[in-house]
């Protein structure tokens, strides 16, 4: 249904993969930032060939326009975005447990462990960058 030859539109695609893929793909993303890089960019890559196979793109067109076309963000983008919601609502939240992850203090940069906290302090990669980018001159432009 999502590939290059279906009849289906490419907002139906669009579609199937944020209510059926994306969802596999980001279950439980807050505690991503354990992850190693090279996990997230596997995950990336799923989401990239799904670009380019919804669009029937030409193998040189770049994954940023695809996912400026798609409307996609990226998914480190994406997990950043959920983890931050998550961490909003968990304030509030009548659980004691799920407050108090919430309220830690980040270890400084330099040390070695990693928290889901975190991932909101990381600098965007180049994708995201690159898309973030493209969505701001298309908003200029409009």
């Amino acid at each position: 249904m999502l590939g290059r030859k279906s009849k289906l539109s490419r907002r139906n695609k669009r579609t199937l993969y944020k209510m059926c893929i994306r969802t596999v793909m980001t279950y439980a993303c807050p505690v991503f930032a354990h992850a190693a890089p090279k996990a997230l960019h596997r995950l990336q890559a799923i989401q990239n060939k799904f670009c380019r196979a919804a669009t029937d793109a030409h193998w040189c067109v770049r994954n940023s326009i695809l996912h400026r076309d798609l409307e996609l963000p990226t998914l480190p983008k994406y997990i950043k975005d959920a983890s931050k919601r998550f961490f909003d609502i968990a304030g509030s939240n009548p659980n004691v447990l799920l407050r108090a992850a919430v309220d830690y203090q980040p270890p400084p940069p330099t040390h070695f462990i990693r928290r889901p906290w975190n991932v909101l302090f990381d600098p965007p990669d180049t994708l995201t960058a690159a898309v973030d980018s493209l969505n701001d001159v298309n908003d200029t432009h409009d």
